[in-house]
Parts: structure tokens; sequence; C-alpha cells
């Protein structure tokens, strides 16, 4: 049996290099987190070496994969997603000092942009993938998050609860009382 050669692609700054096995075991690890680099390198990337054409049939079924969409989102993660963004709306609230609330109000924007994500059903990411997957998907969500935040950090966090209020209420709204997890042995 012939093993079919590396596929190498080049990111902003790297070059990633693959045999099939190993794109494989990428892809399967990360699409169920609805997160995958790798994907989408492939699926929107430069093919640089290709010698038989295992490249090629990689990225159109990268693309393909893209195009589908992720998997859904379990039930229990998106409690664990309101639950998170419920507790960090109340510990802004309290907060007078202009330290915990840059914490604090970035957090829930990363956080809220995740949410805002998962429930339209779309990717996710990290990072500068986060910002983009979220201005793909919900551009008036990403601006008024950006908005939020500025006003957040000088002490004006109305904007900002509006708009995590807004995003908690599609997934079913803020999540305190009755939520509970086993913790583990």
């Amino acid at each position: 049996m012939r093993t079919a050669g590396p596929v190498v692609r080049v990111g902003t700054r790297m070059m990633f290099v693959h045999t099939e096995a190993t794109w494989h075991a990428y892809i399967e690890r990360e699409l169920p987190t609805r997160r995958s680099p790798l994907l989408w390198m492939c699926a929107d990337g430069l093919l640089l070496f290709d010698t038989d054409g295992l490249g090629a049939r990689l990225a159109a079924h990268a693309r393909a994969l893209a195009a589908a969409g992720p998997p859904p989102v379990p039930a229990d993660e998106i409690d664990d997603c309101r639950y998170a963004l419920t507790d960090l709306l109340d510990d802004l609230a309290g907060s007078t000092d202009p330290s915990e609330r840059l914490f604090i109000a970035t957090e829930l924007v990363r956080r809220t942009a995740e949410l805002a994500l998962a429930v339209s059903g779309s990717w996710g990411g990290g990072g500068k993938w986060l910002a983009r997957r979220l201005e793909t998907t919900a551009p008036e969500v990403n601006a008024r998050l950006h908005h939020g935040l500025r006003e957040a950090l000088d002490g004006r966090a109305e904007s900002l609860v509006t708009v995590v209020d807004e995003v908690l209420a599609r997934a079913g709204g803020r999540f305190w009382v009755g939520y509970k997890r086993a913790g583990t042995p």
C-alpha cells in the first residue's frame, strides 16, 4: 500500500505539514469543538506542494465540511455558557475597581461572542478567528460588543449588559437558579 506524500499549508508565518492520517486525526479531534483552525486553513488556504493530488482532495473535503457547518452544541454546554455569563454579569454589577472591570468585561465579550456563534449554529474560533467568525455571522453583535466594552471600561456597563442579555435571551436567558453540575470524584 502506497502512503500519500505530505500536504503542506502555509499560515501567516508558519508552515503546516500533514500526512493524510495526521490531517484526519486533527480534524476528527477539532470538529466536535466546532473550532478547527486546520479545517479553515485547508478550506481557504494556499496549497503549496501536492505531487499526488492528496492536497487537492483534502482541500475539497475541508471546504465541504466547512460548508456543512459545525455539529450542534449540546444543551448542557449552552447551560454552562449561560451560567458563566450570568455569573460574570453579577460580578460586573458589583465591581467598582477598574482593573477588575477590565477582566470581567473582556471575559464577558469573549464568552458572549462564543455563545452568539453557538446559538446561531456557526463555527467558533479563538483569538482572531473568534473576531472573524463573529463579524461574518453577527456583525451587529460584534459592533455592539466592541462599543459596550469601551463603555464598560469607562465605568458605564449598561450597553454591554444589554447586548449580553440579548444574546443570552436567544439561548434561554440568564441562568442562575437551578443550575447544577456533578463534581468529579
